[in-house]
């Protein structure tokens, strides 16, 4: 591929001539396929012996795998049922990084399309409060379908401003992520058009804003809390140099070790000054392992944190929610429990202590339920993919060798033989599709409409 003159120029004279000659080859060599394996849903082994894909283990991911574009994983329902999600073998070397806990509070702040976010979310067991941020509409609504098919029920999902989540959240997080937008260096063998915008005046562009989105990050970090930053770009002045800004403004902040294994590689600190404490970071290079450009750092702040009490969030009244029960009541095994909440005619079911959300623009909050219709609830397609296919009373059970699985997300209707009136919940081996209504012998498609044949073959 075509690479920017100048961009090789300036490779050339930090690598040295012969790691640049190595390092421009791989421009010249297939890139690396990668799917993470979503443990909500399922566990490797047992995708490997449904899916007959060809999985290969990514060293520096528990749950990632390599696979042959052969397997097409994309066009597979798995992929529809949430199994696994398509990623960049390096990009999933970053949350697990940060390696959240279960009851935690976290922030994606830069989390489109939510590669990581749902990464984050899995490492978590859905327990704890995930918000995931991303402050362009079109993009937002892409990562909260993504955290909508992996069956991520604790993920807040905002379109705000880096800023405007400070304000509103100080001191609040134990774990940041800012995934920060950048030259995409380390993307050009994935997206050749990006070469085509780089330019030096671009990497500058692009430090200025990570320096500001670095800010906000640090405001809503709590003392002892832990960032991640990461890039998928090579240019030092978006990385070790950088870092090395950020703890000279900030002397609380501490930079810790990342664990690096399979050729994951130290940051270079002959690049920013010789800061002999940026050998701590990481770099993924695709001259040493099989993958992208990635770089990642990890600090902890120690020092105080100004904070502002936070109310939960308003939960319903029982007595608003007669017809989703009654629905509940038709449709599933058992009750749901937690904090109910409505925006508008729209039911969520929050993570837990969630706060109250305020003037916050909200893409997602939690487990979308359903909506409210005249003297009825109607279920929303999250409702299907977060619950095991146990938790419903009916069910349309079609496998990967029927064909009808196409059928359905065309968004034809099904022949019914044999089952109950009412919500149906169409499964692919055992695992939970989507809705269908049960009437006159026939399943009435509710497949969503915006995602019908989006991605199959």
């Amino acid at each position: 591929m075509a690479l920017p003159e100048s961009f090789m120029k300036k490779m050339t004279a930090l690598m040295g001539e012969d790691e640049a000659r190595t390092f421009f080859a791989t421009y010249e060599q297939d890139r690396a396929l990668g799917l993470r394996v979503n443990p909500l849903k399922i566990e490797p082994e047992q995708l490997r012996a449904l899916s007959g894909f060809h999985l290969q283990p990514i060293p520096f991911c528990s749950n990632g795998f390599y696979y042959q574009e052969e397997d097409a994983p994309g066009k597979h329902p798995y992929h529809q049922a949430g199994l696994y999600y398509i990623q960049e073998p390096s990009a999933m070397f970053v949350a697990d990084t940060l390696a959240p806990q279960p009851g935690e509070r976290v922030l994606d702040l830069c989390a489109a399309p939510g590669g990581k976010s749902t990464q984050l979310a899995a490492r978590m067991k859905n327990s704890g409060l995930l918000i995931a941020n991303e402050p362009y509409p079109k993009r937002a609504k892409a990562l909260s379908e993504n955290i909508e098919r992996m069956g991520i029920t604790n993920a807040v999902v905002t379109n705000e401003m880096p800023e405007r989540l400070a304000d509103y959240f100080p001191g609040y997080f134990d774990k940041v992520l800012v995934d920060a937008p950048c030259s995409g260096e380390g993307m050009f063998r994935k997206d050749p058009e990006a070469a085509t915008y780089w330019s030096p005046a671009h990497v500058a562009e692009c430090a200025a804003l990570q320096e500001h989105i670095l800010e906000d990050a640090y405001v809503m970090l709590r003392t002892e809390g832990t960032l991640v930053y990461s890039t998928c770009t090579f240019a030092p002045e978006e990385d070790e140099r950088m870092i090395a800004a950020l703890l000279k403004k900030h002397p609380d902040l501490e930079l810790l070790p990342i664990e690096k294994y399979a050729n994951v590689s130290d940051g270079r600190p002959q690049w920013a000054d010789d800061e002999q404490s940026l050998t701590k970071t990481a770099r993924l290079w695709p001259h040493l392992l099989r993958g992208e450009g990635h770089f990642v750092a990890k600090l902890r702040k120690h020092g105080s944190a100004s904070s502002r009490k936070q109310k939960n969030a308003a939960s319903a009244k029982e007595n608003t929610l007669s017809d989703y029960r009654a629905f509940e009541e038709q449709t599933l095994c058992e009750k749901l429990a937690g904090s109910f909440h409505w925006l508008g005619r729209q039911l969520f079911l929050l993570p837990n202590a969630c706060p109250d959300l305020g003037k916050l623009k909200v893409v997602r909050a939690g487990l979308h339920l359903g909506e409210q219709k005249k003297n009825r609830f109607e279920p929303n397609h999250a409702l299907a993919l977060a619950l095991l296919s146990d938790l419903f009373q009916n069910q349309y059970a079609l496998s990967a060798s029927d064909q009808r699985w196409d059928s359905y997300l065309r968004g034809e209707t099904l022949p019914l033989t044999h089952a109950r009136k009412g919500w149906t919940v169409v499964t692919i081996d055992g695992y939970p599709l989507g809705w269908g209504k049960a009437a006159g012998g026939q399943l009435k498609n509710s497949y969503p409409k915006g995602l019908r044949r989006r991605g199959l073959k």
